[in-house]
This record gives C-alpha cells, structure tokens and sequence, in this order.
C-alpha cells in the first residue's frame, strides 16, 4: 500500500476546503441555480399549514375555442422547466409562442393554438389538510397575432 505524498493530501484538503467553502456559501447565499451548492428550496422549506398550495399548469386554446392541456406529452416541455422560467414569460409573454410551436410541431394536423397561458390552480389548505376547494389564476397569457 503507499501512501500519499505531502503534496497529495495538501491537494485533498484544498480541494475538500473549497468544495465546503462553496457549499456553506451556497447555502447562505445560494439559490436553486446554483444546486449542488446551494439549497434545493423544494426539500428544504415547506408552505404554512393554512397557506394554499400552488399548482402550475400550461394550456391552451385552440381556434375552434377548445382549452388544450398543454403538458410533456403535448409539447416535449416539462411542467418543471415552465415553472423555473415563469419569470421570464412574465416578463415576454411572447416567449410562450414556443409552446405554442413545440405543440403544433408534435401535433401537425391539429388546430392551431390561438392563446397559450401559464395557470396556478391554488388548492385550498386548512390545518395541513386539503378543503377539496381551489381558485385558478392565470399569471401570463400570450395570443397569437391576429
């Protein structure tokens, strides 16, 4: 068995002291983007016992007026990528014309969509427990240009 030289564990312990620098940085300052070295906020904090609990969905409206759940199957686009980009449609609702592209791409002989929305359905939470009651809200909203 050898073992290792001063400078190899010289070189272990700087990199172990980096990689806990980063780490304990992450989590003081961190966000989800920066995971591993920051906190996955999704395992490490929870909502109220009161507090609604959201529940994000795409969907859109085709030219006959059909309402289209616009999820991975229809589209090839994670809910989760939606979500962390939820911002920036906010921000451009235009971009949400990619959806729109991604579904007519996946479905060609289907009618076009016409207005896509991003949609939080707020569940109701009373003591931790759902009420079996929701209210939906609809944060960004793109039609297609006329």
């Amino acid at each position: 068995m050898e073992t290792l030289t001063t400078r190899g564990r010289a070189a272990r312990l700087g990199a172990t002291a980096i990689g806990l620098v980063l780490l304990l940085a992450g989590t003081v300052w961190g966000t989800d983007d920066n995971f591993p070295f920051g906190p996955f906020r999704m395992y490490s904090t929870s909502n109220p016992p009161d507090a609604p609990a959201p529940d994000t969905r795409v969907e859109g409206v085709d030219t006959s007026g059909a309402v289209l759940d616009l999820d991975q199957n229809a589209t090839g686009i994670r809910r989760a990528e939606i979500e962390g980009q939820q911002d920036r449609y906010a921000a451009d609702p235009t971009l949400l014309a990619e959806v729109a592209d991604a579904y007519a791409e996946r479905h060609p002989g289907a009618a076009a969509l016409v207005e896509v929305r991003i949609v939080i359905r707020w569940h109701g939470i009373r003591a931790g427990r759902p009420t079996g009651r929701h209210t939906d809200q609809t944060v960004v909203r793109w039609q297609a240009p006329r």
